[in-house]
Parts: structure tokens; C-alpha cells; sequence
């Protein structure tokens, strides 16, 4: 058990220094700069729920580049609590599928400041999930 607590702190901090570079970045950053922002943070998200899962002891998780909504729903599986987040991975997801169909104008405003945060907000969800559960320390 051990092993897992480490290994889920290692990985947990090595994802909020990907936050803090990106969190780093928004700084000098415009609304044009979503999609140099956006796939990191998705990648945080997912990562972060992997980390989580992985620490479970899951056999079988998602593959790395999984939809991180598929992700979303192997965490949530039996444990409804992990609703609360379900939004917060929509939200990214609604993102780029807007970038993609070339509708820039449906995003709301500052949504590379959006983009960053909520994947800050997932991320400290899981993180102080963990070390309510005793699975990282404080």
C-alpha cells in the first residue's frame, strides 16, 4: 500500500507543477492562445483521474490518451461521488469541441484563464480526496 501512496503523491505532484506552469503562463496569454493551453490541461485532468484510479488498484485502466470523459466515467462507476467533477471535464471537453468546429465565438470570456483553472479545480478535488482517504499525506 505503501508503494501506491507514494507513487500517487509522485504523480500528483508532477501534474500541479504541469498546472503551476501552465497557471505560469496565463499571465502573457490571450483568448487566441486556448489551444496551447487547453490540451495541457485536458492532459492534466486526465492524468490526475489515472493517478486516482491507478492508486485504487484498478487492473484495467484507460489507456493514457484515453477521452478523458471515458475516464471520467471509470471513475465515477459505482462511486457517484465522482459526479461532482463531472461538469468541470464537460466544461474542457465543450472547449475544444468548440476550437474544433471553428466556433471560437461560443466560448465564454477568458476561456484559457477558464481552461487553466478548472483543471486546477479537478485537480485539487482529487488531490484533497486523497489525503482525506489516507492515500497521499497532507
Amino acid at each position: 500500500m505503501l508503494g501506491k501512496m507514494n507513487l500517487l503523491a509522485e504523480r500528483l505532484d508532477e501534474i500541479d507543477r504541469r498546472l503551476l506552469h501552465l497557471e505560469s503562463r496565463l499571465a502573457e496569454s490571450r483568448a487566441e492562445n486556448l489551444p496551447e493551453l487547453l490540451g495541457p490541461a485536458i492532459d492534466s485532468v486526465r492524468a490526475t483521474m489515472l493517478a486516482y484510479l491507478e492508486a485504487q488498484g484498478m487492473k484495467s485502466l484507460p489507456a493514457a490518451d484515453a477521452d478523458v470523459l471515458e475516464v471520467w466515467k471509470v471513475l465515477v462507476k459505482g462511486d457517484p461521488t465522482w459526479n461532482t467533477i463531472r461538469d468541470n471535464t464537460r466544461e474542457l471537453v465543450y472547449y475544444a469541441n468548440c476550437l474544433a468546429a471553428g466556433r471560437a465565438d461560443a466560448l465564454p470570456a477568458a476561456p484559457q484563464k477558464m481552461a487553466v483553472r478548472t483543471a486546477r479545480h479537478v485537480y485539487l478535488y482529487v488531490r484533497s480526496r486523497a489525503i482525506r482517504e489516507g492515500r497521499v499525506s497532507d
